[in-house]
């Protein structure tokens, strides 16, 4: 591996993946009401979110029929809608949160 600074190219992926695990996290999760597919999606998103980012995360879930205000503001035009805020890229989920896999790869928890 080539040497840079003292670091190797491993050293410096290590490094990284660590920086990576630091990264705290901002989901907002919007729903309409408290439909099964509503309550899937926070079932879903809550545990994602244990397994893999625990102690790394704040989620909010905001029902659009209580705060109707806040949809316009973030675009959201479907629900179950979760946006990843931080860390950037903003990234939009929609549907019940239950294809774990695309969820981690849009968190960049996993490679594509």
């Amino acid at each position: 591996m080539k040497q840079s600074k003292g670091q190797t190219e491993k050293e410096k992926i290590e490094k990284a993946l660590e920086a990576q695990d630091d990264r705290q996290y901002v989901l907002r999760l919007y729903v309409a009401g408290m439909t099964p597919k509503s309550t899937l999606a926070v079932t879903n998103i809550k545990k994602i979110c244990e397994e893999h980012l625990a102690g790394r995360y704040s989620l909010e879930v905001i029902d659009l029929y209580k705060r109707p205000s806040l949809a316009d503001g973030e675009q959201i035009i479907a629900a179950p809608t979760l946006l990843k805020k931080l860390p950037l890229p903003l990234r939009r989920f929609i549907g019940d949160m239950s294809n774990t896999e695309k969820i981690l790869v849009g968190l960049d928890l996993r490679p594509k």
